[in-house]
């Protein structure tokens, strides 16, 4: 699959200019997964650091489905996520030596899907349903928050695939 990547606009309203970030940065984590096998996706290239580009896309299934479909939308996930347990709570990231790049994508994009249907249309002063922490978070917040946590995986992604074959880019 080949990977389009959109400038975001330089002059939107701000749900506009939110959203155009957030997809930027989700796509850029695909970008840099891509053309990799899956014993690649699976290197943690970067000792001593225990991250792989598929652990990263794991973790940022979690963090979607958990910003949009536990705080903003309500829902009851359970105790346990789809990659981790209380009892393995790096299992996003630690355990992929078994797993399937395939399926953590297929995850990963269903996540995203999910994601925007819920976020969709909602203003983005709107309180989340759920409190983290006891303390209410905005979407607006949420979209900040998200558009730095690609932000910052995609500084490690970077990493990982220019030591796993020299590949450079933004």
């Amino acid at each position: 699959m080949t990977t389009s990547r959109i400038d975001p606009a330089q002059s939107a309203d701000e749900t506009t200019m939110l959203k155009q970030w957030l997809d930027y940065h989700r796509d850029t984590l695909a970008l840099k997964c891509e053309g990799l096998g899956v014993e690649q996706l699976r290197l943690r290239s970067v000792a001593p650091s225990n991250l792989s580009l598929l652990g990263l896309v794991r973790h940022m299934a979690e963090v979607e489905r958990f910003w949009f479909l536990q705080i903003l939308d309500g829902q009851e996930l359970g105790e346990d996520g789809l990659y981790w347990t209380k009892d393995d709570e790096d299992g996003d990231f630690d355990n992929v030596d078994d797993a399937s790049a395939d399926e953590a994508f297929a995850t990963w994009r269903t996540q995203i899907a999910l994601a925007d249907a819920v976020a969709a249309g909602v203003p983005l002063e709107t309180a989340g349903r759920k409190q983290r922490r006891g303390v209410d978070v905005t979407l607006r917040w949420i979209m900040v928050h998200m558009i730095e946590e690609y932000a910052r995986h995609n500084g490690h992604a970077d990493l990982l695939r220019e030591k796993i074959d020299g590949a450079t880019g933004e």
